[in-house]
């Protein structure tokens, strides 16, 4: 089995766009122990200042701004979950 694109999607919120990408991988990316591949970003400006991703090498983990944070990854729901929670976090803080 090939990856799968099981959710690619964009919209604007705020000053910003978010950007999501779920793949469903027929082996985990390592280190990562799920079958999922994803890549979730919110631009404002040009800049990303939150962002989700599981590369190669890395796993699980998140940006925000410039800070690298670990993620625990529980499933595609709580991800874009958190994802969400975290945009509007910074939108409330920075007033963006």
């Amino acid at each position: 089995m090939k990856a799968k694109l099981v959710i690619e999607d964009s919209f604007s919120t705020g000053a910003g766009v978010v950007y999501l990408k779920v793949w469903k991988v027929p082996d985990p990316v390592p280190p990562s122990e799920h079958s999922f591949k994803y890549r979730l970003a919110y631009i404002v400006k040009g800049e990303r200042v939150v962002g989700y991703d599981n590369e190669r090498g890395k796993g699980d983990h998140k940006h925000l701004r410039d800070n690298e944070f670990d993620y625990l990854f529980s499933g595609v729901g709580k991800l874009i979950d958190d994802f969400m929670s975290d945009i509007q976090e910074v939108q409330r803080n920075e007033n963006i």
